[in-house]
């Protein structure tokens, strides 16, 4: 029973770190990277569907990226779906390629993208205290009902404990790493 507890924990411990990275990934840096775009929806025939299912993304000269659409028709949707995604780009399209060069970050949006980071850190960190609180109270209820004893009890809250250390850790190092990113010229 303990170890179902704080294994379950420990999944959503790591889910939430995944998650973090995935926010990390639409935070972007002065360079150009394909993740950036991974959340701007086109709409294909009536349903909205992700932009890298539609189109090959690659990184060109390191500052802009090149979209090539599947279909040559759908250039000017994949064109509005950008504009439309608050990301601060404007494509350019030249009949069969969409070109999206990535502006220079000026030192106020770098600072502006780091707060978003530390945001988005501390949403994680809320996520994996809020994860080990629930645990410990399963052990809590456990313990109320008998079926562990006290010292089983203080070893698993143990265990939960060096977990949430950990992933807090791993969350600490995914921010360090986006903020050299970010700060970086």
């Amino acid at each position: 029973m303990i170890d179902e507890i704080i294994a379950d924990a420990e999944e959503r411990m790591q889910k939430s770190v995944n998650s973090l990275e995935e926010a990390f990934k639409k935070i972007r840096t002065g360079r150009a990277h394909p993740n950036i775009l991974d959340a701007v929806m086109v709409s294909y025939y009536g349903a909205d569907t992700p932009l890298n299912q539609l189109a090959n993304v690659n990184v060109e000269e390191g500052r802009s990226l090149l979209i090539t659409p599947w279909e040559k028709k759908l250039i000017s949707e994949i064109e509005k779906a950008i504009l439309k995604s608050d990301l601060g780009l404007n494509p350019s399209n030249n009949g069969d390629t969409i070109r999206v060069p990535m502006p220079p970050l000026t030192e106020e949006t770098r600072r502006e993208f780091t707060k978003q980071a530390k945001h988005e850190t501390e949403n994680a960190r809320v996520a994996i205290r809020n994860i080990r609180r629930d645990a410990n109270s399963d052990f809590k209820d456990l313990e109320k009902e008998k079926e562990i004893s006290e010292d089983e009890h203080r070893r698993a809250e143990e265990q939960v404990q060096k977990l949430t250390d950990k992933y807090i850790a791993a969350v600490e190092s995914t921010y360090q790493t986006k903020e050299q990113d970010l700060l970086s010229f």
